[in-house]
């Protein structure tokens, strides 16, 4: 079979993966696509697993990305609970554990990444939860209960929307954080005191400066965390969210170009001309800001995808540029993102709008140009904020502080 004839071959089932499916379709590529997946359950979205979908507003049915005949009514093959052995890009083959093989004529790899785990004794308990798939949140959905001893190790994003669900249901919840405030590689101090404030004010306990040494327990069930001072914290469950790594174990083996993620150009195009990659495992060339960028969250799984297709079927113009987005919700704070900020890559934050009543945005400012925007419990302003981040100016800050000049205005 020439190169040519063989399929389109997306390995990783996840929202990346199933987009990427739906945008060939939608472009009019009618040959054949393979979506392959390690997990049993057909493609769907991350955000509700520490959200909706682990407080129970949501119901199993909400986060999938399409219905189960979805793939069949567009002729696409869903191989479920078949994980991917190797990538030969010389011959254009995916070998299966099970010793099968695939050929391809273009290759998509949407393999996101895997929670780093707790490297301390004890940590392989019962009890120690980490999230990243359903049945993750489904183990740590059992776990709150009303009066429930929940320790989090980390107080990332992960670790914040656990906690605030945990609370919902009336848990006594402790956040232990080996830095000095939650998000604050993320959001820096100015705004990382925000969100410790959120969960204070809703009874989480949180330590900061900590070190986790140990996670005792009796009977191979986890029941505290041994801290460095010598201290415990007493838990019925201990839920670990200290990062993720991007799952690139495949694409090195390959011989692709690793760095963080697979390397892509903007076009989302690997070292290997007929290999892509798209969402958390994709480290991109981003013309905006002229330097590779990784980004872990939904919006890159939801949109990369999209010009990965539209490359992967020769577009020349197919490249990914969008401006990077994420949000969250917590207790009764919604907050959306726009834009991209380095750890220490900003000389000023400029708030509109009084942080301590959360409703407000912040910008990160670098030079006099915007970086990012991050809007809290103020909306319909994603838009302005993004143009913001992407006209590369310098503004006055004066004006963006103020509520009375509108923000396409600064």
């Amino acid at each position: 079979m020439a190169d040519s004839e063989r399929p389109i071959v997306i390995v990783g089932a996840s929202l990346g993966g199933a987009k990427a499916a739906e945008a060939l379709r939608e472009a009019g590529y009618r040959g054949g696509i393979i979506l392959i997946g390690e997990e049993h359950e057909r493609p769907y979205e991350r955000p509700p697993l520490s959200k909706g979908y682990l407080t129970g507003k949501d119901d199993r049915e909400k986060i999938y990305v399409h219905p189960p005949q979805w793939y069949a009514e567009h002729d696409i093959t869903l191989r479920l609970g078949t994980a991917v052995a190797a990538i030969d890009p010389a011959a254009h083959t995916v070998t299966l554990a099970d010793d099968g093989q695939v050929g391809y004529h273009k290759l998509l790899l949407t393999t996101g990444s895997e929670p780093r785990r707790l490297p301390v004794p004890g940590a392989d308990q019962d009890g120690v939860l980490y999230l990243r798939r359903v049945d993750d949140s489904d183990r740590i959905k059992a776990a709150l209960r009303p009066g429930a001893r929940i320790a989090v190790i980390g107080a990332g994003w992960i670790g914040l929307e656990v906690a605030a669900a945990a609370r919902t249901v009336g848990a006594e919840v402790t956040v232990l954080e080996a830095l000095e405030l939650p998000l604050l590689r993320v959001l820096g101090r100015e705004v990382a005191q925000v969100f410790a404030d959120l969960h204070r004010d809703h009874g989480v306990d949180l330590r900061f400066g900590v070190q986790v040494t140990e996670l005792t327990g009796a009977d191979g069930k986890v029941s505290g965390v041994k801290l460095g001072d010598g201290s415990e914290v007493a838990a019925d469950a201990v839920v670990v969210g200290i990062g993720i790594s991007p799952a690139t174990a495949l694409a090195e083996a390959a011989g692709l170009e690793v760095d963080n993620g697979i390397r892509t150009d903007q076009h989302l195009r690997t070292s290997d001309p007929d290999v892509y990659a798209a969402g958390d495992v994709a480290n991109a060339h981003h013309p905006l800001f002229d330097r590779h960028i990784r980004v872990e969250h939904w919006a890159n799984a939801l949109n990369q995808p999209q010009t990965a297709a539209r490359a992967m079927l020769g577009q020349p113009d197919a490249v990914y540029d969008r401006v990077p987005y994420f949000f969250t919700d917590q207790y009764d704070l919604g907050m959306e993102y726009v834009g991209y900020v380095e750890p220490g890559g900003y000389d000023q934050v400029v708030f509109r709008g009084d942080p301590a009543t959360r409703e407000f945005i912040a910008f990160w400012l670098s030079g006099g140009r915007v970086l990012a925007g991050m809007n809290v419990n103020v909306w319909d302003v994603t838009d302005p904020i993004r143009e913001l981040v992407r006209s590369r100016r310098a503004v006055d800050p004066k004006a963006l502080a103020d509520p009375d000049v509108p923000l396409g205005e600064v």
